[in-house]
């Protein structure tokens, strides 16, 4: 017996690696020591900071992947990774410094993953952190043939006093709604079993038809990156008391989290400020998905907010307009302590 023989491939591993060793180079910055390969990556902390902070933050794209696996749309699943830790933490002030990821599959699928890793690059690109290393597993007898999982986490760095974590928040601070691209990497279990439910071919039905977009296209849109958005934010010292990536939870879920937890504050919403689009609709009629479900489940639209005081606001708004991301006023912070108000249901 050997470990060929057994399902891995070593010399196959070495051949991707050697693949996207480019990818991973494209995405440095000045801080990284070393190059991809090692047991470890290496980065420095970045100069000029008093009190450097480091923030971490991990996460996966859960059962999205089921249906980019059926659908051969890796790249995009690897651009999710990245966004889901990314954005995650940005909203304590955080400039990213790097990302790691971790692949495993069954067998090494070397197009699919190597169209993973050109996603996960060009993410890390876009929000200006290295793709620093990361681990390819193979798993025979683990992970069926042709399915694999990915999971990553990204690494930041903020001078402890632009720390970002709601102390500043204060009743009267607005709330600014930044658009999502679509469901990004949440509600998919949810969303699968609807898509089973209905029957519907995914490639054909168009609820976009201004786009020409079908609903599988929809589905399989990456999740927003808003790391450019912050960091424009901060080089134009718009200040911001409070920032929220809308995951699983939904708006109900999420939105509280920018508040600590000894703040006798609470937020309130206008449900009217934007229309939710037509993918969520659609999905929770064909569903039968309660009003409640639909919010606490689905970003509905909202992918990222942002807390700023009130005579800052437009010049917020004017930010994300030049950024290319849609927003507006969501709503506001109230004193007292409280649920989110303003939900319709």
């Amino acid at each position: 017996m050997d470990y060929r023989g057994a399902g891995v491939d070593i010399e196959a591993g070495n051949a991707f690696v050697a693949r996207i060793r480019a990818m991973a180079a494209s995405t440095g910055r000045p801080e990284v020591v070393g190059n991809l390969g090692g047991f470890g990556g290496l980065c420095r902390v970045p100069t000029g900071l008093q009190q450097p902070l480091l923030v971490a933050g991990a996460d996966g794209v859960g059962t999205k992947l089921a249906l980019a696996q059926d659908w051969g749309c890796h790249r995009q699943v690897g651009i999710d990774l990245v966004a889901m830790s990314v954005n995650d933490v940005i909203t304590s002030g955080a400039d990213p410094l790097f990302f790691l990821d971790y692949i495993a599959s069954g067998r090494l699928i070397q197009d699919a993953l190597a169209a993973a890793v050109d996603g996960m690059a060009w993410a890390c690109r876009i929000s200006g952190c290295a793709l620093l290393g990361g681990e390819t597993a193979e798993m025979p007898g683990f992970y069926g043939d042709g399915r694999y999982d990915l999971a990553g986490f990204c690494v930041g760095v903020v001078d402890a006093p632009a720390l970002v974590d709601g102390r500043q928040i204060q009743p009267g601070d607005q709330v600014i709604a930044v658009a999502s691209s679509g469901p990004h990497s949440n509600g998919f279990s949810l969303i699968r079993r609807v898509l089973d439910h209905s029957g519907v071919d995914p490639h054909a039905l168009r609820l976009d038809p201004e786009h020409n977009r079908s609903l599988a296209q929809q589905l399989m849109e990456p999740t927003r990156l808003y790391a450019p958005l912050v960091r424009q934010l901060r080089q134009r010292d718009v200040p911001l008391h409070g920032m929220v990536h809308i995951t699983g939870g939904g708006l109900p879920g999420n939105l509280p989290r920018c508040l600590p937890e000894d703040a006798h504050l609470h937020l309130a919403l206008d449900a009217d400020s934007w229309s939710v689009p037509p993918l969520f609709r659609w999905l929770q009629q064909q569903g039968g998905i309660p009003e409640a479900d639909l919010w606490s489940t689905f970003n509905l639209g909202i992918g990222f907010c942002l807390v700023a005081p009130p005579n800052r606001v437009d010049d917020a708004l004017a930010c994300c307009q030049d950024c290319g991301q849609q927003s507006w006023r969501l709503g506001e912070v109230l004193a007292g302590r409280g649920p989110v108000k303003g939900l319709p249901f």
